[in-house]
């Protein structure tokens, strides 16, 4: 569009000259061309740059066949035997060739042979000068094979262009899920070229440098001395050209060291050698050896849990003979020393008892499949009130605390039994830290705005160090060297069981002395069912 602006304003302006030095130019030629340049300015402003399209359609015959028509009219007004019009017909052909398809192409180059013909053929009738209509059929074969050659390259363009626009997609794709992958991977990633820029970084990578997650990038690999056993791994990559393993102690300063297993590849080494050690990449992977120690250690505990449960299982039928053996002697006892003794066998093997069934349970928990058909649904707060009460009979001068029943009429998806000891465990540890005071211990259900309930634990017990917070639903954990230490963890693995979660924060609670900090462990259920009837489908659609 902006070329048949221009192209009309030089026609208008060489015509304007021509008149001014031979006046041979009429004034009929001098307004078509002036109105040829105003149309296609309007033109240019009103359709703008957009892409045509390529079938036929209503904006050729207002492009194209205004051009035509504007070629013809002038061939016929222009009489100057000097100068040749028909080159004009060159740009709707070739508009057409490179922007329509080939019907527009085919209409175009026939409009073009009609527009030469109406020229050659009318105004001399059967006086028609031969070398005018070996010209014109000259002329319009040009424009034919011209046209056909255009037309066949912009096809091929076109093609590449759409095949470029999807490997582009593809790409973008791709980067976008290397991205995440990458972004995602527990080990660290860097890419570093020669000049030991680090171009790219993952949040794993960054944290085992020790830099912020929001550090930009590229950075210097110089730049920190306590990098410098990664500098020099990554030149011996580079220098090499071949991928490199090693173990690294990286030494910050006041800190205790940090073993690194680091493992770098070239990016653009095949078969072990480089193909351009002047321009490869070097890719680096971290990874933090206090992570795989951690992992061994899980696969330890969960071996041991193993073993632990296959103990104690056999322990318990003769603990069990040793408890009713030991019943059966005190009956028979009068002195009280003999008595105190007997206590004293009694109270050891009821604890090696509910090791033994801590033990137990865990190993039951972990073998029980998703059992989604038979799902209990229970009042919450109903339920959590029996469970308090029952807990509270044991020692009711001890056992005080405060009851906050938030979630009247929701509905829980949980088997009461595992409700009950998730419930007792959490207040039998609150229990041990808890202050003395008659609200020092509160237990509150509540129900979200999506409909979604919870029930809290809070005591106003110390904090726990970072040590005990981080491994506290871990199995055989324990602060304490009395505690069997699968408590949170039953109870983690219970309500996973069941769709629900357990968390621990540090939250203050109203208390009659103001706002206290505390303990507070949490259990976040599935959405509740709305009432006791149809169970089974209700219980099946419950959504977390």
């Amino acid at each position: 569009m902006t070329g048949r602006v221009m192209l009309s304003f030089a026609i208008l302006f060489l015509l304007l000259i021509e008149r001014f030095i031979s006046n041979s130019v009429s004034e009929r030629a001098l307004w078509l061309t002036a109105a040829y340049f105003f149309l296609a300015v309007a033109a240019r402003l009103v359709l703008g740059p957009q892409e045509p399209k390529r079938a036929p359609a209503i904006h050729w015959i207002f492009t194209l066949g205004i051009d035509m028509l504007v070629c013809g009219l002038l061939m016929q007004w222009h009489t100057s035997a000097d100068i040749s019009l028909i080159p004009l017909l060159g740009l709707p052909v070739l508009m057409a060739a490179a922007l329509g398809n080939f019907t527009v192409l085919i209409g175009t180059v026939l409009g073009a042979f009609g527009t030469l013909a109406w020229v050659t053929l009318w105004p001399h009738g059967m006086n028609v000068n031969p070398q005018q209509v070996l010209q014109s059929v000259l002329a319009g074969m040009g424009f034919l094979v011209l046209g056909l050659l255009v037309h066949q390259m912009a096809l091929r363009l076109s093609g590449e262009e759409q095949e470029g626009k999807k490997s582009r997609a593809a790409a973008i794709i791709q980067s976008q899920v290397n991205a995440l992958v990458i972004s995602k991977l527990s080990d660290g990633v860097l890419v570093l070229d020669q000049e030991m820029l680090v171009h790219s970084a993952n949040p794993a990578a960054l944290d085992i440098l020790g830099l912020d997650a929001r550090s930009s990038l590229p950075f210097s690999l110089d730049s920190n001395p306590i990098w410098q056993p990664l500098l020099v791994m990554a030149k011996i990559t580079l220098r090499r050209g071949l991928p490199q393993t090693a173990d690294l102690a990286l030494l910050p300063q006041g800190g205790s060291p940090m073993g690194v297993h680091v493992r770098s590849w070239l990016t653009n080494a095949e078969a072990g050698l480089a193909l351009d050690r002047g321009k490869g990449h070097c890719v680096m992977f971290l990874q933090d050896l206090r992570q795989v120690e951690a992992q061994i250690r899980t696969e330890k505990l969960a071996s041991m849990g193993r073993m632990s449960a296959a103990v104690a299982h056999e322990i318990r039928n003769p603990l069990t003979a040793i408890i009713q053996a030991n019943a059966l002697l005190a009956e028979d006892l009068t002195d009280p020393q003999a008595q105190r003794l007997t206590d004293m066998v009694k109270h050891n093997a009821d604890r090696l008892r509910r090791i033994a069934e801590d033990i137990l349970d865990v190993a039951r928990v972990q073998r029980q499949a998703q059992d989604n058909a038979l799902v209990e649904t229970l009042p919450l707060d109903e339920w959590s009130a029996e469970c308090v009460h029952d807990w509270q009979q044991q020692d009711r001068s001890l056992r005080v605390l405060k009851l906050q029943l938030q979630a009247q009429g929701i509905q829980v998806g949980f088997d009461r039994d595992h409700l009950r000891r998730i419930l007792v465990n959490l207040l039998d540890n609150a229990m041990r830290y808890k202050g003395p005071h008659t609200d020092s211990l509160q237990i509150t259900t509540r129900s979200g705005s999506n409909g979604q309930a919870s029930l809290t634990v809070w005591s106003d017990g110390a904090p726990l160090e970072r040590s005990v917070e981080q491994h506290l639903f871990e199995p055989f954990f324990s602060s304490e060297s009395r505690s069997s230490g699968l408590g949170l963890f039953l109870c983690r693995e219970l309500c996973e069981r069941h769709g629900a979660v357990i968390g621990y924060q540090r939250a203050e609670m109203h208390t009659a002395r103001g706002r206290v900090s505390g303990n507070a462990f949490t259990v976040l259920f599935k959405r509740p069912v709305k009432d006791r009837s149809s169970q089974l489908g209700q219980a099946n659609a419950l959504v977390v």
